[in-house]
């Protein structure tokens, strides 16, 4: 892209244009040699055949799957590939270079391991860090290893400095597909995996539509903890979303059911293995649970909000995990995000709510004792959730009403098309990713809510502990949509035109039909506020 293309000043239709042509959702198929009478009868394998091989050999490997990127540190040089295999390999790989030149460099994969702690399965994942690139540019790649077959993608990665840009969030998306379920009788039978809809499929397509630069996944990625073959929902994931996290970024934040039981010291074991993400500087146990990165004048900030959420809704209770340490952190990160004269944006990516008017989970307390005052402080521009399995949003807010038990968001304007985001922080419940248990049609009349305060001990062993309600008024109440269940959003970030000048993020919410898949825009808004560059 040229500088002049840079500076353009987009419309808020900028992130409608690209839905005026059908995105390519790849998918693939291997090509076997041989006739067709050939292929109708194969062989009968024997011992030898390479179909039967456990160990990796010249030939018979199994191939690269699950093929998905994220950022690494700098997003404008760096990203991370990775992909799942079978077994154990012999020289994990990635080449790569420019869509002009082709495949001119190859940097190693490490590998990571886990061992599943129901089925006992090893789990082998790849991740190869391409390092060096340039700044807004496309490049071609090409996953590998000794025996097996290759995978390929393209990227982008994110452009220097300030520039127009797209991306996309939703949370709670699951896998369309079927499992194999005990019958309590020894053998098993076929089930739907927890959460299964058409839509966990229809909304990737969606997300190809828009073409973001980069996509936002709010937590409750597959509920691979609900399923019998939690290993084979993971695998249904990331066969799903290679359609798209193969050509961006995929920058995931871990939700309650990402947390599994007898995977890691609490639980997140699956989710830290099959992802690599940028450092946050934590203990090696809490790798990846929260992280920062920043695209343009865009900085996003990723947590993990079990360690401050009251409500037990994972495998294990691991209320408090980080001793702080999380809290610690994001006020570092946020102090040096809103001070710097480079960052204009603050969004968060993070999965349970401190806003919802739905009879679901509720708001938390917990999450607006914690991180409400730090956003308010720092003036956090989004943040964005999922959780609840529908689509709402809050008015601007600042601050809390006076003398709430609840801790009650106040209201900054009652704006709902243009929003000052330096006067409040805009909370969007993005909770329609393709889950079954839709709760779109359990919203409370209008003006009413309720908010989790508090926990009681788990009645048995094992059980999880109750959820202790308290009713509020919704003065922060915004939009909500109670006939959809299902969408995600599209920002489209304008720089704005020079230093202290005025910087948009052009909002769309579109849903995602049922049943034909289509996507069509339910709503849009603009948030504004200065450029941080301007004089101080």
């Amino acid at each position: 892209m040229h500088e002049d293309e840079n500076k353009t000043t987009l419309s808020r239709r900028s992130a409608l244009i690209a839905l005026g042509t059908t995105g390519a959702a790849a998918t693939g198929a291997a090509l076997l040699g041989g006739t067709a009478a050939e292929a109708a009868t194969p062989p009968a394998p024997t011992a030898s055949s390479p179909l039967l091989l456990s160990r990796p050999e010249k030939l018979g490997a199994p191939p690269v799957e699950g093929l998905h990127l994220t950022f690494g540190a700098d997003p404008t040089s760096q990203m991370v590939v990775s992909w799942t295999t079978d077994t154990s390999v012999s020289h994990p790989r990635v080449s790569y270079g420019t869509m002009e030149g082709g495949f001119g460099r190859t940097v190693q994969a490490e590998t990571r391991t886990y061992v599943d702690g129901l089925s006992g399965k090893t789990v082998y994942t790849h991740h190869a860090t391409l390092s060096g690139l340039r700044a807004d540019s496309y490049y071609t790649y090409a996953a590998m290893h000794d025996g097996g077959r290759p995978d390929a993608g393209t990227f982008s990665t994110a452009p220097h400095g300030r520039a127009p840009f797209t991306f996309t969030s939703f949370g709670d998306q699951a896998v369309p597909q079927v499992t194999w379920q005990p019958d309590g009788k020894g053998g098993y039978t076929v089930a739907l995996n927890a959460n299964n809809t058409p839509a966990n499929a229809d909304i990737v397509s969606g997300i190809e539509q828009v073409d973001p630069l980069f996509h936002l996944v709010n937590g409750d990625l597959c509920y691979a903890n609900l399923d019998p073959d939690r290993v084979r929902t993971w695998n249904g994931f990331f066969a799903n979303n290679t359609r798209s996290a193969r050509y961006r970024a995929w920058m995931p934040a871990a939700g309650n059911h990402e947390d599994e039981k007898g995977n890691g010291p609490i639980g997140y074991g699956a989710y830290q293995t099959y992802f690599k993400l940028p450092s946050s500087g934590s203990d090696v146990e809490l790798a990846g649970l929260w992280y920062a990165f920043t695209v343009g004048s865009v900085r996003v900030v990723v947590l993990q909000n079990d360690d401050v959420a009251l409500q037990d809704g994972g495998d294990n209770y691991v209320y408090g995990y980080s001793g702080g340490a999380q809290r610690a952190w994001l006020e570092r990160e946020l102090a040096k995000a809103r001070s710097s004269r480079d960052i204009d944006w603050i969004v968060v990516c993070m999965h349970q709510v401190m806003i919802s008017s739905s009879d679901a989970n509720g708001a938390d307390l917990g999450l607006r004792a914690t991180w409400g005052p730090l956003f308010d402080k720092y003036e956090v521009d989004l943040v964005l959730c999922g959780h609840e399995h529908d689509y709402e949003r809050s008015l601007p807010v600042r601050g809390v009403v006076s003398g709430s038990e609840t801790l009650t968001p106040k209201p900054a304007s009652t704006n709902t098309a243009l929003i000052d985001s330096s006067k409040g922080t805009t909370h969007m419940v993005l909770g329609g990713g393709g889950v079954s248990g839709t709760t779109n049609g359990s919203f409370f009349a209008p003006g009413k809510a309720k908010v989790i305060t508090a926990v009681t001990p788990p009645p048995t062993a094992g059980a999880k502990h109750g959820s202790v309600y308290v009713f509020e008024d919704t003065p922060w109440q915004g939009v909500r949509d109670a006939e959809h269940p299902y969408g995600f959003a599209a920002f489209t970030v304008d720089p704005g035109k020079g230093p202290g000048s005025t910087t948009s993020i052009y909002v769309t919410y579109y849903n995602v039909i049922v049943p034909t898949g289509a996507v069509v825009p339910l709503e849009t808004f603009t948030l504004q506020r200065k450029r941080s560059d301007g004089h101080r």
